[in-house]
């Protein structure tokens, strides 16, 4: 991939929900982090080859305050553990070596809430267009934006 190659913008909006206990034989755990971290990861990983020939880009990772230390991990089975690691891969990110991500890729993750779509449900309190609006911010974010956080409505949460 060469820089004129490549893409500007990730967002990372990847998730499954499976109910089942971490400890359950049918527990979801290996696909969950596979979904939820190694494919994102996988995907960054693509794109930093066209990231250091222009210098710039916006990763936004999605993640959810059901994966969030400060909320107590709520998510059910697999979920809250696999969308926590977005959240560390983001702020390990920031912490890279100059060899890694060029100084003027901003890397974010962000919640949307909870979503009227087939993994929300029709009883979500939140249009799919409000959970995207933190999404598109980050992405267009301007070079003095913040790098290595977690956000919803623009605001940063605790994690």
């Amino acid at each position: 991939m060469t820089a004129a190659a490549g893409f500007d913008i990730l967002v990372n909006n990847a998730g499954i929900l499976n109910r089942v206990s971490l400890l359950a034989p049918e527990s979801d755990f290996d696909t969950a982090m596979q979904v939820m971290v190694a494919g994102p990861l996988d995907l960054i990983r693509l794109g930093l080859p066209h990231w250091r020939g222009t210098g710039w880009g916006r990763i936004v990772n999605l993640s959810s305050d059901r994966g969030s230390f400060a909320a107590g991990l709520e998510g059910s089975g697999a979920y809250g553990v696999a969308k926590a690691a977005p959240n560390a891969l983001t702020k390990a990110l920031t912490k890279a070596t100059p060899h890694d991500l060029p100084p003027g890729v901003k890397v974010n993750a962000m919640c949307p809430g909870r979503v009227t779509t087939r993994m929300g449900g029709d009883a979500a309190p939140r249009s799919p267009e409000k959970g995207a609006e933190t999404a598109l911010w980050l992405a267009l974010l301007p070079e003095d934006g913040p790098t290595g956080g977690v956000f919803r409505d623009g605001r940063p949460l605790d994690w």
